[in-house]
């Protein structure tokens, strides 16, 4: 039995970080058809902006959760107003231009703080579980993902912006018509995607080296969830985490990490032959 929840929990934290590493991606391409090949590197601004307010003596939850986010935020406008903003419709030359960023961002941090490792220490230490201990960080990231969840079906659902941003990206003349400035609409979006990302590399600092090629351990992981999940944001993105990251989990548990990231490949190359419009395009089509 303890054996038992204590792999459970391990699935819940597989997911949770899946739902927080795609969440940013699923915003920026859910809504606005943008494929942001710098996900990654955002993340990795993001976990960097946390070290280092962390080490100039800031909380680590203010670092984390309040800096980081706010950080690479900012940084997402300038991108969007400088570089996004030229080639909306044109998904080709999006993807050339962040995988360019990309790069450019891996080496402009190499060469401002080197290739060493850097990294925080997982706070909340361990909580026991039978005859098993687990990390309290870990059921932190499971609670962090049900919030950011929760937030954003809620500011997608309730609020102005969200309904702006909803009509926006489906009909852009008439929401000019009405008033609307896309361009604001998809600064804020991009700008929001930017932060979630941020916000993610934030939140995983302190289970992972923070290096300036870290990103790369991700994007990966959160392109193959938001395609899996289809074009809904969030029903898309819970759902493709759930079932990949219980196959990834169990898949290491029962064998090694490799094994497990493959397993998890197999599933998502099945379901989009089977549902080449991923999850979300055969259920949930109405979903957020």
């Amino acid at each position: 039995m303890d054996l038992a929840l204590a792999v459970g929990l391990q699935v819940l934290t597989g997911v949770a970080m899946l739902v927080i590493v795609s969440l940013g991606l699923a915003v920026v391409f859910g809504m606005m058809r943008v494929i942001n090949l710098a996900h990654g590197e955002f993340m990795m601004l993001g976990a960097f902006a946390a070290v280092l307010a962390s080490g100039a003596g800031l909380s680590l939850w203010v670092a984390m959760l309040v800096v980081a986010p706010v950080a690479v935020g900012l940084f997402g406008l300038v991108v969007e107003r400088l570089l996004i903003r030229r080639l909306y419709g044109r998904m080709v030359d999006t993807m050339l231009a962040t995988w360019g960023l990309s790069l450019a961002l891996v080496g402009g941090m190499t060469m401002l703080v080197g290739n060493s490792v850097s990294g925080v220490s997982a706070p909340l230490g361990s909580v026991a579980i039978g005859g098993f201990r687990t990390s309290g960080y870990d059921l932190f990231l499971i609670g962090a993902a049900v919030a950011l969840s929760l937030g954003v079906w809620a500011a997608l659902r309730f609020t102005r912006w969200g309904l702006v941003a909803r009509g926006t990206m489906q009909d852009a003349e008439t929401a000019s018509a009405l008033g609307v400035a896309p361009d604001r609409v998809y600064a804020a979006t991009f700008v929001a995607g930017a932060a979630l990302s941020g916000l993610a590399g934030a939140l995983l600092a302190p289970l992972s080296g923070v290096v300036p090629t870290m990103g790369a351990a991700y994007i990966a992981r959160a392109f193959i969830t938001v395609i899996t999940g289809g074009a809904a944001i969030l029903a898309g993105t819970l759902s493709a985490s759930g079932l990949l990251g219980t196959v990834s989990t169990l898949g290491t548990f029962l064998s090694t990490p490799v094994l497990g990231e493959v397993a998890m490949l197999a599933v998502a190359i099945v379901l989009l032959r089977l549902l080449p419009r991923g999850i979300t395009g055969r259920v949930f089509r109405r979903a957020l």
